[in-house]
């Protein structure tokens, strides 16, 4: 009984064994053409190289203590912070120290975010109706201390942009709000320093057609700039 069974035994595994590696064996061969399928059929795509932001527009006060209202102009490309800030806070940072917190006026800002993802840190946003001119952006860097930009709208022509930014990074220059800056630039040249209607030029160089040189006012180039004035972007 007990070799009948062993023979059993042995047999019923030696009898078996063959047809579990026919069956591996078949297995591994149609998962080598799904394979070679799947290569063919969906080849590996290139990932797209990741595009820059276009710089911020900026003119700074540099020399210590200014006079005045202002510590110079900014000009973004729209009225989207969550878009814009990044830019900004690239080039105020290391010149500033770590931006923490910005307060707008909300009258020209249709969305106002309460955080805002900036290069390494997040920027707390806060708006103020009655505090903060509509025409300003009021700066904070924790421990260093407060700045206060004028806003040039984004679709200001860039000769306007241009002497709006001169005058508010003006060491020297009138101790104005930033509506008065806006106003007076309106009154002087009779343009309208607001969010008009892009020209065709214009519109091409703010859907990224040109560089940031393009908006520097024409015949500047090259004509120094005055000491303690960092002009950025133009």
């Amino acid at each position: 009984m007990d070799s009948t069974e062993g023979i059993s035994h042995t047999g019923f595994h030696a009898g078996s064994s063959p047809a579990k590696h026919e069956t591996r064996a078949a297995a591994e061969v149609a998962r080598r053409r799904v394979r070679i399928m799947s290569a063919t059929l969906y080849p590996t795509l290139p990932h797209p190289e990741p595009v820059a932001a276009p710089a911020a527009r900026l003119a700074l006060k540099t020399d210590g203590t200014s006079c005045g209202l202002l510590d110079g102009a900014w000009w973004p490309r729209s009225r989207d912070l969550l878009s814009e800030l990044p830019a900004l806070t690239d080039v105020l940072d290391p010149l500033w120290g770590r931006i923490t917190r910005i307060a707008v006026n909300p009258e020209h800002w249709p969305v106002i975010p309460r955080k805002v993802p900036v290069s390494g840190h997040i920027v707390k946003a806060g708006w103020f109706t009655p505090e903060i001119d509509p025409h300003k952006l009021l700066l904070l860097s924790y421990g260093s201390g407060r700045w206060d930009l004028l806003v040039i709208p984004p679709r200001t022509g860039a000769e306007s942009a241009a002497r709006l930014m001169a005058a508010a990074s003006d060491h020297d220059g009138p101790p104005l709000t930033a509506s008065a800056l806006i106003a007076a630039e309106e009154a002087r040249h009779g343009v309208s320093a607001t969010d008009r209607p892009p020209g065709p030029e214009e519109a091409w160089e703010y859907e990224g057609g040109a560089s940031a040189e393009s908006a520097a006012v024409p015949g500047q180039t090259g004509t120094p700039r005055p000491a303690g004035r960092l002009i950025i972007g133009m």
